[in-house]
């Protein structure tokens, strides 16, 4: 069995199968990671000002008990044969994040769900009784009228939960508080990264202090990090710069990749995991992912490359 992170290598499932889970997230369950994303198995093809995409396949999930070796669960949210579905293949359905309701004792998805040009710019909810599903599809919205593009959740120590999308024609972030069900926004938001042009949020907390890690956009191609920090979700954010540290070609492109979740490794307090996607914007089946420790020093972080790694790295204080 695999034994170590290999950060930009194909990664293979149980099956021998390479992992289909882009843009994704992890909920830890019960002992058990479920890492959800989306299944790029298809044909990559251009479109609209050499861009690319494939036909939408569904949402996977994959589960795990030490982060390395991963089980296929299946297709958890399938794509629908209705024209007018906003899972229809010819439809955008990108970055799901689950996380769990205590009060409901559900499992909530929030997903990215948007036109093929993009013009759409909503947020989808879908709700399931087991992680690995099947989810039911309620619907989407633009959350408080707002546009809605690469997006995150995050579920508080307290229970409380937020939707972080990129809203404003990108210019903006925008982070809305979830309603106590999980399944919509209240009124409660602020803007963040206001002007700066970010996506591909992915947030954490350790310490009293709230981090969002961004990256700029430029489609497919990699760009520069950019992270914020507060001590409140609602307050105020102030931006601190890049996190990754290396070469000028490794900083400035992300090791090659974006960011799309935060990890924190389950019984390890301070043990967090910056996963993102090296995507291949003319095949995006064979997209691999980078995922690397952060290294956590008051309100500053610091992510730098490792060919290979595993979990003792968080056991000798090195990313403390």
């Amino acid at each position: 069995m695999k034994a170590k992170f290999r950060p930009g290598q194909v990664w293979l499932d149980a099956d021998g199968r390479p992992i289909q889970a882009h843009g994704g997230g992890v909920l830890h369950d019960r002992g058990t990671y479920y890492w959800f994303g989306e299944n790029k198995e298809g044909k990559t093809q251009p479109y609209a000002r050499d861009n690319y995409r494939i036909d939408a396949v569904g949402v996977s999930c994959y589960s795990s008990r030490d982060l390395v070796n991963w089980k296929n669960e299946g297709t958890v949210l399938p794509v629908s044969r209705s024209e007018a579905s906003d899972l229809h293949p010819s439809k955008v359905v990108e970055r799901p994040k689950v996380i769990f309701n205590e009060r409901t004792v559900r499992y909530v998805m929030w997903l990215h769900i948007d036109s093929e040009d993009y013009t759409a710019a909503r947020t989808g909810v879908a709700v399931s009784d087991s992680p690995v599903g099947p989810y039911e599809y309620l619907g989407s919205f633009r959350p408080n009228r707002q546009e809605s593009r690469d997006m995150t959740v995050f579920k508080d120590e307290d229970a409380g939960a937020y939707l972080l999308h990129s809203s404003e024609g990108n210019a903006t972030l925008h982070i809305a508080r979830l309603t106590d069900d999980y399944l919509g926004v209240t009124d409660q938001s602020v803007r963040v990264f206001e002007g700066r042009y970010r996506e591909a949020p992915a947030v954490f907390k350790h310490n009293g202090r709230y981090f969002i890690v961004s990256s700029w956009c430029t489609g497919w191609d990699p760009n520069a990090a950019e992270y914020v920090v507060s001590e409140s979700m609602m307050g105020e954010w102030r931006v601190m710069g890049n996190p990754c540290a290396g070469t000028p070609e490794e900083v400035e492109t992300t090791f090659r990749s974006q960011s799309t979740f935060v990890l924190p490794v389950a019984g390890r307090p301070g043990a967090f995991i910056f996963m993102a996607d090296r995507w291949n914007k003319t095949d995006l089946a064979d997209s691999r992912y980078v995922w690397l420790p952060i290294e956590i020093d008051g309100d500053r972080i610091a992510i730098r490359w490792r060919d290979d790694w595993d979990l003792s790295v968080f056991e000798n204080g090195s990313t403390a």
